[in-house]
């Protein structure tokens, strides 16, 4: 107690060193931003999916369809609100709630850009710093799936609890392999702090040193976010819809937002730890473009560059069986992760003890390069007996 109250005194007022005005506009903010990133996500989902299908694509409502997103929100919120007879009432209600929610504070401890002065003040473009904000991140993400498996118990029927128990499956085995894929980032950065990562990548970007890291974080973010080929909690061929099946009006729209902004989370959360964050690539001529808007460009940017591949995936590859994709995350990330982390640890301990010997970026690029291929080689290079039996 003695220590909680010593903490309130010390923030009385605001969100670290911030007052309490401005944590709150750079509170809106983030949330103006990522309301309209969704929109514009689906947006370009439906366009770029109907493209590669041959198809249009919404073209109607605004200039090229791109207030169709909007359109839908507003028929969803005005639909009629059906709860069924045997669906546990209060969880039912607050199952949507418990998911979109951590979906949105999981993005306040991502930093936008660099420091700017607002009334001869320093703010930060982050809403707060936390020590251990990776950490943090990854809690929002665990709590997401509560709302998830409790509204797949709360609707009472059999095919939602079955899409929730998946969805916890699929959590919990992928989210291993992405904390995993993460240690290597705070071995090398030596801190758990988001802003401190990115400034550690002022002359190079952590996906070049440690891209098998980033290769398995990417793979591990495509299964926690219930994206194809993923996409096994609401498999519509096997499960009507999943975990949301008996939703409707605009619990079934705070669903669908959670699921769109954790997609904008874990790209800017890659953007962050493996691609130098706000900062503009270690190219000699772009490396001083860090002043002004250009920060906010890059990141923008990056993170639209990982949410064109989650839609390339959609659009591209089928639906994973359930033990192929259980047999992935615990049979190959897993264990190639832990791998992985052994050679960074050694690597940085030979690299401080004997700097001499060894010139550690060379090598980690170089064990990067056959790690992968080592990868690539486990998950096409199938025994005998299964072929056979295939």
């Amino acid at each position: 107690m003695t220590v909680l109250a010593q903490a309130t005194d010390e923030l009385p007022t605001s969100l670290g060193n911030d007052p309490l005005w401005i944590s709150i506009v750079k509170a809106l903010l983030i949330f103006g931003f990522l309301v309209v990133t969704v929109l514009l996500t689906i947006w370009a989902e439906r366009r770029l999916v109907a493209r590669m299908q041959q198809r249009i694509g919404p073209n109607r409502v605004g200039p090229g369809g791109v207030l169709q997103g909007l359109a839908d929100g507003i028929k969803l919120a005005l639909k009629e609100d059906i709860r069924p007879a045997a669906a546990d009432r209060w969880v039912y209600l607050l199952a949507p709630m418990m998911s979109v929610i951590p979906a949105f504070l999981a993005f306040a401890v991502i930093p936008f850009g660099p420091t700017v002065t607002i009334r001869g003040r320093e703010v930060a473009l982050q809403l707060t710093d936390l020590p251990v904000g990776v950490l943090f991140v990854l809690a929002m993400g665990s709590l997401g799936v509560y709302g998830i498996v409790l509204a797949g118990w709360s609707s009472g029927s059999a095919y939602p609890l079955l899409g929730a128990l998946r969805s916890a499956a699929q959590i919990i085995s992928y989210e291993v392999a992405m904390g995993l894929s993460l240690v290597g980032v705070f071995l090398y950065a030596g801190s758990l702090s988001t802003s401190e990562i990115v400034a550690q990548q002022h002359d190079q970007w952590y996906v070049l040193t440690l891209f098998p890291s980033f290769f398995v974080y990417a793979i591990s973010a495509v299964g926690e976010t219930n994206r194809a080929p993923f996409d096994l909690p609401e498999a519509e061929t096997e499960l009507v819809a999943g975990f949301h099946t008996e939703y409707s009006s605009l619990k079934f729209a705070l669903f669908y937002l959670a699921e769109y902004i954790n997609m904008v989370t874990v790209s800017a959360l890659a953007t962050t730890l493996f691609l130098g964050g706000w900062r503009p690539p270690p190219i000699p001529g772009l490396s001083g473009l860090d002043w002004g808007v250009f920060p906010l460009v890059w990141f923008g940017l990056k993170v639209m560059l990982f949410l064109f591949g989650f839609i390339w995936l959609r659009g591209t590859l089928p639906r994973l069986r359930y033990d192929q994709f259980m047999q992935l995350g615990w049979k190959v990330l897993v264990p190639f992760s832990l791998g992985w982390l052994m050679v960074v640890a050694t690597t940085r301990t030979l690299a401080r003890e004997w700097p001499e010997l060894l010139q550690r970026r060379n090598l980690l690029i170089g064990t990067a390069v056959v790690a992968v291929a080592f990868g690539i080689w486990s998950l096409f290079d199938r025994p005998e007996e299964e072929v056979t039996r295939a």
